[in-house]
Protein backbone atom coordinates (compact mmCIF):
# COMPACT_ATOMS: atom_id res chain seq x y z
CA UNK A 1 0.00 0.00 0.00
CA UNK A 2 1.07 3.47 -0.60
CA UNK A 3 1.92 6.09 1.85
CA UNK A 4 -1.34 8.27 0.69
CA UNK A 5 -3.44 5.02 0.01
CA UNK A 6 -2.58 4.27 3.99
CA UNK A 7 -3.41 7.79 5.20
CA UNK A 8 -6.52 7.36 3.20
CA UNK A 9 -7.38 4.38 4.58
CA UNK A 10 -7.14 5.41 8.47
CA UNK A 11 -9.19 8.40 7.83
CA UNK A 12 -12.12 6.03 6.97
CA UNK A 13 -12.13 4.63 10.03
CA UNK A 14 -13.92 7.55 11.69
CA UNK A 15 -15.53 8.61 8.81
CA UNK A 16 -17.42 5.22 8.26
CA UNK A 17 -19.03 5.84 11.87
CA UNK A 18 -20.15 9.08 10.84
CA UNK A 19 -21.70 7.98 7.53
CA UNK A 20 -23.48 5.17 9.61
CA UNK A 21 -25.01 7.50 12.11
CA UNK A 22 -26.17 10.04 9.41
CA UNK A 23 -27.97 7.22 7.67
CA UNK A 24 -28.85 6.34 10.59
CA UNK A 25 -30.44 9.66 11.45
CA UNK A 26 -31.90 9.90 8.03
CA UNK A 27 -29.95 13.31 7.21
CA UNK A 28 -30.58 14.06 3.37
CA UNK A 29 -27.27 14.24 1.88
CA UNK A 30 -28.39 17.56 0.17
CA UNK A 31 -28.82 18.83 4.01
CA UNK A 32 -24.69 17.38 4.39
CA UNK A 33 -24.06 19.42 1.53
CA UNK A 34 -25.04 22.54 2.45
CA UNK A 35 -23.87 22.79 5.63
CA UNK A 36 -20.62 22.10 4.45
CA UNK A 37 -20.44 25.48 2.31
CA UNK A 38 -21.64 26.98 5.44
CA UNK A 39 -19.07 25.76 7.97
CA UNK A 40 -16.30 26.32 5.06
CA UNK A 41 -17.88 30.43 4.83
CA UNK A 42 -16.48 29.99 8.80
CA UNK A 43 -13.30 29.29 7.88
CA UNK A 44 -12.84 31.91 4.93
CA UNK A 45 -13.60 34.50 7.84
CA UNK A 46 -11.05 33.05 10.40
CA UNK A 47 -8.60 33.34 7.08
CA UNK A 48 -9.16 36.39 6.43
CA UNK A 49 -8.70 37.61 10.05
CA UNK A 50 -5.38 35.38 9.62
CA UNK A 51 -6.54 32.74 12.23
CA UNK A 52 -4.50 30.01 10.44
CA UNK A 53 -4.98 27.20 13.00
CA UNK A 54 -8.61 27.49 13.61
CA UNK A 55 -9.52 27.79 10.09
CA UNK A 56 -7.58 24.88 9.67
CA UNK A 57 -9.66 22.90 11.93
CA UNK A 58 -13.07 24.35 10.49
CA UNK A 59 -11.60 23.28 7.25
CA UNK A 60 -11.52 19.82 8.49
CA UNK A 61 -15.08 19.68 9.48
CA UNK A 62 -16.31 21.22 6.98
CA UNK A 63 -15.29 18.61 4.53
CA UNK A 64 -16.18 15.80 6.57
CA UNK A 65 -19.34 16.93 5.28
CA UNK A 66 -18.55 17.23 2.07
CA UNK A 67 -17.18 14.03 1.51
CA UNK A 68 -19.67 11.68 3.44
CA UNK A 69 -22.88 13.82 1.34
CA UNK A 70 -22.13 11.44 -1.82
CA UNK A 71 -21.82 8.23 0.84
CA UNK A 72 -25.10 8.84 2.69
CA UNK A 73 -27.06 9.51 -0.28
CA UNK A 74 -25.45 6.00 -1.98
CA UNK A 75 -26.38 4.03 1.06
CA UNK A 76 -29.86 6.05 1.67
CA UNK A 77 -31.13 5.37 -2.06
CA UNK A 78 -31.27 9.06 -2.22
CA UNK A 79 -28.75 9.78 -5.29
CA UNK A 80 -30.54 11.84 -7.31
CA UNK A 81 -29.24 13.93 -10.84
CA UNK A 82 -30.11 17.20 -8.56
CA UNK A 83 -28.04 15.99 -6.30
CA UNK A 84 -25.12 15.34 -8.10
CA UNK A 85 -25.73 18.86 -9.25
CA UNK A 86 -26.62 20.77 -6.36
CA UNK A 87 -23.26 19.38 -4.91
CA UNK A 88 -20.97 20.91 -7.72
CA UNK A 89 -22.76 24.10 -7.41
CA UNK A 90 -21.82 24.18 -3.83
CA UNK A 91 -19.01 22.99 -3.79
CA UNK A 92 -17.39 26.01 -6.50
CA UNK A 93 -19.11 28.21 -3.45
CA UNK A 94 -17.01 26.36 -0.48
CA UNK A 95 -13.58 27.01 -3.22
CA UNK A 96 -14.32 30.81 -3.70
CA UNK A 97 -15.02 31.49 0.30
CA UNK A 98 -11.87 30.14 1.08
CA UNK A 99 -10.16 32.41 -1.51
CA UNK A 100 -11.66 35.46 -1.04
CA UNK A 101 -10.64 35.07 2.77
CA UNK A 102 -7.23 34.83 1.79
CA UNK A 103 -7.85 37.69 -0.86
CA UNK A 104 -9.33 39.60 2.18
CA UNK A 105 -6.41 39.00 4.62
CA UNK A 106 -3.65 40.10 1.99
CA UNK A 107 -6.04 43.12 0.87
CA UNK A 108 -5.90 44.17 4.66
CA UNK A 109 -1.89 44.05 4.71
CA UNK A 110 -1.91 45.87 1.87
CA UNK A 111 -0.11 43.35 -0.37
CA UNK A 112 -1.00 43.75 -3.61
CA UNK A 113 1.02 41.00 -4.50
CA UNK A 114 -0.41 38.24 -3.31
CA UNK A 115 -3.79 39.44 -3.52
CA UNK A 116 -3.20 38.64 -6.68
CA UNK A 117 -1.15 35.17 -6.33
CA UNK A 118 -4.58 34.50 -4.24
CA UNK A 119 -6.70 35.68 -7.28
CA UNK A 120 -5.26 33.72 -10.03
CA UNK A 121 -5.22 30.75 -8.14
CA UNK A 122 -9.14 31.15 -7.26
CA UNK A 123 -9.50 31.58 -11.26
CA UNK A 124 -7.69 28.48 -12.38
CA UNK A 125 -9.16 26.39 -9.43
CA UNK A 126 -12.49 26.89 -10.93
CA UNK A 127 -11.48 26.74 -14.57
CA UNK A 128 -10.10 23.13 -13.20
CA UNK A 129 -13.91 21.92 -12.59
CA UNK A 130 -15.31 24.01 -15.36
CA UNK A 131 -12.67 22.57 -18.19
CA UNK A 132 -13.90 18.80 -16.69
CA UNK A 133 -17.25 19.55 -16.80
CA UNK A 134 -17.20 21.01 -20.17
CA UNK A 135 -15.26 18.58 -21.46
CA UNK A 136 -17.33 15.99 -19.93
CA UNK A 137 -20.16 17.19 -22.11
CA UNK A 138 -18.46 16.27 -25.11
CA UNK A 139 -16.47 13.23 -24.65
CA UNK A 140 -16.46 9.97 -22.34
CA UNK A 141 -13.86 11.49 -20.01
CA UNK A 142 -11.43 14.26 -18.76
CA UNK A 143 -9.80 13.33 -15.86
CA UNK A 144 -6.61 14.45 -16.05
CA UNK A 145 -4.12 17.04 -14.39
CA UNK A 146 -3.10 16.43 -10.58
CA UNK A 147 -4.47 19.88 -8.87
CA UNK A 148 -8.52 18.57 -8.10
CA UNK A 149 -10.45 19.56 -5.70
CA UNK A 150 -9.15 17.26 -2.89
CA UNK A 151 -5.92 18.16 -3.80
CA UNK A 152 -6.91 21.76 -2.76
CA UNK A 153 -8.65 20.71 0.15
CA UNK A 154 -5.25 19.41 1.80
CA UNK A 155 -2.75 22.02 0.64
CA UNK A 156 -5.52 24.68 2.56
CA UNK A 157 -5.38 22.61 5.92
CA UNK A 158 -1.54 21.76 5.06
CA UNK A 159 -0.84 25.61 4.74
CA UNK A 160 -3.00 26.72 7.84
CA UNK A 161 -1.75 24.67 10.56
CA UNK A 162 2.07 25.09 9.05
CA UNK A 163 1.70 29.02 8.30
CA UNK A 164 2.70 28.31 5.00
CA UNK A 165 0.03 29.45 2.90
CA UNK A 166 1.76 31.57 0.24
CA UNK A 167 3.75 28.41 -0.75
CA UNK A 168 0.50 26.55 -1.01
CA UNK A 169 -0.77 29.28 -3.01
CA UNK A 170 1.88 29.03 -5.68
CA UNK A 171 1.30 25.57 -5.57
CA UNK A 172 -2.25 25.38 -6.27
CA UNK A 173 -1.59 27.76 -8.93
CA UNK A 174 1.00 26.12 -10.62
CA UNK A 175 -0.46 23.09 -10.98
CA UNK A 176 -4.04 24.32 -11.62
CA UNK A 177 -2.70 25.96 -14.96
CA UNK A 178 -1.75 22.70 -15.67
CA UNK A 179 -4.18 21.33 -14.83
CA UNK A 180 -6.51 23.67 -17.18
CA UNK A 181 -3.79 23.29 -20.04
CA UNK A 182 -4.36 19.38 -19.76
CA UNK A 183 -7.80 19.06 -19.63
CA UNK A 184 -7.81 21.49 -23.00
CA UNK A 185 -5.33 19.40 -24.37
CA UNK A 186 -7.18 16.15 -23.85
CA UNK A 187 -10.06 16.79 -24.94
CA UNK A 188 -8.36 18.51 -28.33
CA UNK A 189 -6.95 15.59 -29.06
CA UNK A 190 -10.19 13.81 -28.65
CA UNK A 191 -12.01 15.56 -30.79
CA UNK A 192 -9.37 16.44 -33.17
CA UNK A 193 -7.04 13.77 -33.13
CA UNK A 194 -9.11 11.22 -31.63
CA UNK A 195 -6.19 9.40 -29.81
CA UNK A 196 -5.38 10.59 -26.32
CA UNK A 197 -1.94 9.84 -25.78
CA UNK A 198 0.52 11.27 -28.79
CA UNK A 199 2.23 7.91 -30.52
CA UNK A 200 6.15 10.35 -30.00
CA UNK A 201 5.57 10.23 -26.27
CA UNK A 202 6.21 6.02 -26.10
CA UNK A 203 8.81 6.75 -27.99
CA UNK A 204 10.86 9.29 -26.52
CA UNK A 205 13.68 8.92 -24.30
CA UNK A 206 13.12 7.93 -20.69
CA UNK A 207 13.64 12.12 -19.26
CA UNK A 208 11.29 13.20 -21.76
CA UNK A 209 8.22 10.43 -20.95
CA UNK A 210 8.95 11.43 -17.38
CA UNK A 211 8.22 15.23 -18.08
CA UNK A 212 5.23 14.58 -19.78
CA UNK A 213 3.92 12.35 -17.43
CA UNK A 214 4.68 15.02 -14.54
CA UNK A 215 2.93 18.10 -16.41
CA UNK A 216 0.31 15.65 -18.47
CA UNK A 217 -1.04 14.44 -15.28
CA UNK A 218 -2.66 10.88 -15.71
CA UNK A 219 -1.66 8.78 -12.20
CA UNK A 220 -4.73 7.63 -10.06
CA UNK A 221 -4.50 8.88 -6.32
CA UNK A 222 -2.48 5.67 -3.53
CA UNK A 223 -0.10 5.24 -6.83
CA UNK A 224 3.45 5.57 -5.98
CA UNK A 225 3.78 8.03 -8.63
CA UNK A 226 0.58 10.39 -6.47
CA UNK A 227 3.35 10.11 -3.49
CA UNK A 228 6.08 11.09 -5.32
CA UNK A 229 4.37 14.47 -6.64
CA UNK A 230 2.87 14.47 -2.68
CA UNK A 231 6.28 14.40 -1.60
CA UNK A 232 8.02 16.83 -4.28
CA UNK A 233 4.80 19.46 -2.85
CA UNK A 234 5.42 19.44 0.75
CA UNK A 235 9.50 19.66 0.31
CA UNK A 236 8.50 23.39 -1.33
CA UNK A 237 5.72 23.82 0.74
CA UNK A 238 7.75 23.14 3.82
CA UNK A 239 11.45 23.77 2.57
CA UNK A 240 11.46 26.97 1.02
CA UNK A 241 12.15 29.88 3.20
CA UNK A 242 9.13 32.53 3.59
CA UNK A 243 11.93 35.09 2.45
CA UNK A 244 12.00 33.87 -0.65
CA UNK A 245 8.76 33.94 -1.90
CA UNK A 246 7.60 37.18 0.43
CA UNK A 247 5.29 35.42 2.27
CA UNK A 248 2.92 38.27 4.27
CA UNK A 249 2.58 36.72 7.38
CA UNK A 250 4.67 33.19 7.62
CA UNK A 251 7.79 33.63 10.08
CA UNK A 252 10.98 31.61 10.53
CA UNK A 253 13.59 31.03 7.74
CA UNK A 254 12.68 27.34 7.60
CA UNK A 255 14.83 24.53 7.62
CA UNK A 256 16.62 25.75 3.87
CA UNK A 257 17.11 29.40 5.41
CA UNK A 258 18.37 28.16 8.68
CA UNK A 259 21.00 26.04 6.91
CA UNK A 260 22.10 28.27 4.51
CA UNK A 261 22.25 31.15 8.00
CA UNK A 262 24.56 28.77 9.76
CA UNK A 263 26.71 27.85 6.46
CA UNK A 264 27.64 31.22 5.84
Amino acid sequence: MTFTGLVGTICMFPLRAIIAACVALRIHPNTLTFIGVLINSWAAYKLARGHFISAGFIVIVANIFDFIDGKVALQTGLMSKFGGFWDSVIDRFSDIALFIGLIYLYSSLGRSDYVMVASFAMMFALMTSYTRARAESLIAKCKVGFMERPERIVLFMIGAFTNRMAAVLWVILVLSVFSVADRVILTYRVLERKTERPSLVDRSPLPARMLWNAFFWTFERATWQYDVMVIAILGFVWLTPPDWIGDPVAYGSGPIGWLLHHLG
